[in-house]
């Protein structure tokens, strides 16, 4: 046997002392360099003018830039990434600290034009683009403000998007009917990024398009009302939509996108540049700002509850013990942010009462089936020791079983949202952006959670129906695609360990296909690793090389399976303890998926998590 004991030490001492004040985790949540030309933008746009922080992100985002003028989403981006390029160039020239002339960004309007062009970004850029004044809006667009207004009965309603979805929806609906535009002294001009020069609507008005669209305006004539009057009370439930839902930082919903596009809205309706709306929304957005190598970055939101339910889980079951001051601490944070208000969640669950978990630091209104989980495996041992806490579990516990789908398995946000038509809207990847589908990562780890953290018996409807779905829903090759992660190592780890906690037999087929994939994909130097076109290709595509992150995944997987540690464990465990103090681009490499493949996220504190996970598990069964 392999002794894990000194890695595992290391591991721990590193998260101890990483920990913040108030028992949080507070490592990055880092997703390119989107969000941070994003800002520079709404800043110039609205003349205010943080130089320190223009001037920081400015010099994050041109550090980033590839040799060939291009900025890429992930490492092995062939070339580099045309809308990345395109969002990088906006705000540098923005900034004012880069002018047109500059070599560097020469050699980015090269590598545009060789591209395609400002008509082939996506979607939501064309958006930000129209709206500060450098791309037409189109002529009419696809889904009319009134969508707000059609009843749950409709089969095309507001409340069929995800939640997801619906909050960039919101304020992109105000700004398109408005078709708002904003510009400043200070502008830059990209018409030259224009390969057919007119900048003319080139929003792919296509039959699908039409038809998405005549479907809603048949449903708008079905309402009841004069169309000037139901115009006008749409635009105004979008707008309390959106102000209902501000949380105490100033943010809609914590998500920068959704904050940005929000804080147009309201210019878009007459909200002064001043208003304290505005004001609060573009703090809340600052708060999220961090620092990675001494640079700012704009993180799409915080991942503060993530990180501590996942560490401090992690940390007990390398025998951290619960009455640790580190682990008080960082459960006192979780208890603390339970949610008890009722969010969007309700409406396709009436039956349910607040209990779950948010991803972020300050998200008060909508909770995640992912984070309630982790959040509940960290609390679990010191259930007992505290009456108050059961009635937090039972609560957590049963906005779980509530947010089961109909199909058996769970999805993040919301229940019953898989609507077929939204894979018609011409975004990217928009099945991901709109919808919210049951999904093999969420599926399992639910399934982890209570097969190893309760007592639920393992002929339990529920049990039954999500071992039923993952067994349908398993790729031809043995693996899972997992939603929320890269990709299919991702969705394989937490099928495979949920799968056996609630007591399907290893044997099993399913068990047994997927175990035989992992094996077949393994390095030459013991490790695993898989590429982010995984996610661009709906297909496992390996890195090349191996990952701390996917290394982890794929072994733990092995290790719920195998009685003793085969080969293939003992060399990934190898590669893992000879990877942990490792500092190259693999320990950058992102391994999250988040808005619909248009960023991913590096998470900072994965390369702690997941070998932990491991080598506890290693140790656990074949050491002790």
């Amino acid at each position: 046997m392999i002794n894990t004991e000194k890695g595992i030490k290391w591991i721990i001492e590193t998260l101890k002392k990483d920990q913040s004040p108030n028992g949080s985790w507070n490592y990055p949540f880092e997703t390119g360099i989107s969000t941070d030309s994003y800002m520079i933008i709404l800043l110039r746009t609205l003349e205010i003018n943080d130089e320190d922080l223009i001037r920081g992100l400015a010099s994050r985002i041109i550090s980033k830039q590839e040799k060939n003028g291009a900025w890429k989403l992930f490492y092995d981006e062939k070339d580099g990434n045309l809308t990345a390029t395109l969002e990088a160039y906006y705000g540098l020239l923005y900034s004012g600290y880069f002018k047109k002339e500059d070599p560097r960004l020469r050699a980015a309007k090269s590598f545009i034009i060789a591209h395609g062009g400002m008509e082939n970004v996506n979607v939501y850029t064309k958006i930000m683009l129209a709206v500060t004044g450098q791309h037409k809006w189109p002529v009419f667009f696809p889904i009319p403000t009134e969508v707000i207004l059609f009843p749950l009965s409709f089969p095309i309603n507001f409340y069929q998007f995800s939640v997801y979805g619906r909050v960039n929806l919101a304020p992109i609906l105000i700004l398109a009917d408005k078709k708002f535009s904003m510009t400043t002294k200070k502008s830059p001009d990209l018409s030259d990024l224009f390969l057919n020069r007119t900048g003319e609507d080139d929003w792919e008005i296509n039959s699908e398009w039409r038809s998405l669209f005549s479907s809603m305006k048949v449903c708008v004539k079905s309402l009841i009302g004069l169309p000037a009057q139901l115009h006008s009370m749409s635009i105004d439930r979008l707008k309390r939509y959106m102000l209902e839902r501000i949380e105490p930082d100033g943010t809609f919903y914590s998500y920068y996108s959704s904050t940005f596009l929000m804080i147009y809205a309201l210019l878009t309706l007459g909200y002064s540049k001043n208003d304290p709306l505005i004001t609060n929304a573009i703090n809340g957005l600052k708060s999220m700002k961090t620092e990675i190598n001494g640079l700012p970055h704009m993180q799409y939101t915080t991942a503060t509850v993530w990180n501590t339910s996942l560490i401090s889980s992690a940390l007990q079951l390398a025998d951290v013990p619960p009455d640790d001051p580190v682990i008080n601490k960082a459960n006192r944070y979780l208890l603390e942010r339970q949610h008890h208000k009722f969010g969007d969640w309700v409406i396709h669950n009436p039956d349910g009462l607040p209990g779950g978990w948010g991803f972020s630091d300050v998200n008060t209104v909508n909770p995640d089936v992912d984070d309630s989980t982790a959040s509940l495996r960290s609390i679990a041992r010191g259930v007992s020791d505290n009456p108050q806490n059961h009635v937090v579990w039972d609560r957590g516990i049963n906005w779980l079983f509530t947010m089961q789908n109909d199909d058996g398995g769970w999805a993040s946000f919301e229940k019953n949202i898989d609507n077929k038509w939204l894979g018609l809207l011409p975004i990217e990847k928009s099945k991901f952006m709109f919808a919210d589908p049951s999904s093999a990562d969420l599926t399992g780890r639910t399934l982890e959670f209570f097969g190893n953290y309760t007592n639920l018996p393992r002929n339990h409807p529920s049990v039954k129906k999500a071992v039923k779905w993952l067994i349908k829903n398993q790729e031809k090759d043995g693996s899972w695609y997992g939603r929320w992660g890269i990709c299919y190592l991702y969705g394989t780890w937490s099928a495979i360990t949920g799968l056996t906690s609630v007591g399907l037999p290893t044997n099993h087929k399913s068990i047994q296909h997927a175990t035989t994939w992992l094996k077949s994909i393994q390095n030459s130097d013991g490790g695993w690793g898989e590429s982010c076109m995984s996610d661009l290709q709906n297909k496992y595509v390996p890195l090349g090389t191996s990952t701390l992150t996917d290394t982890s995944w794929a072994l733990d997987s092995l290790i719920a399976v195998e009685e003793s540690p085969t080969t293939e464990i003992q060399s990934g465990i190898t590669y893992i303890l000879e990877s942990l103090q490792k500092e190259d681009w693999t320990t950058d490499y992102p391994k999250g998926q988040a808005m619909a493949g248009g960023f991913y996220v590096h998470y900072h504190s994965y390369r702690y998590i997941y070998p932990l996970l491991a080598l506890s598990h290693y140790h656990r069964k074949y050491v002790k």
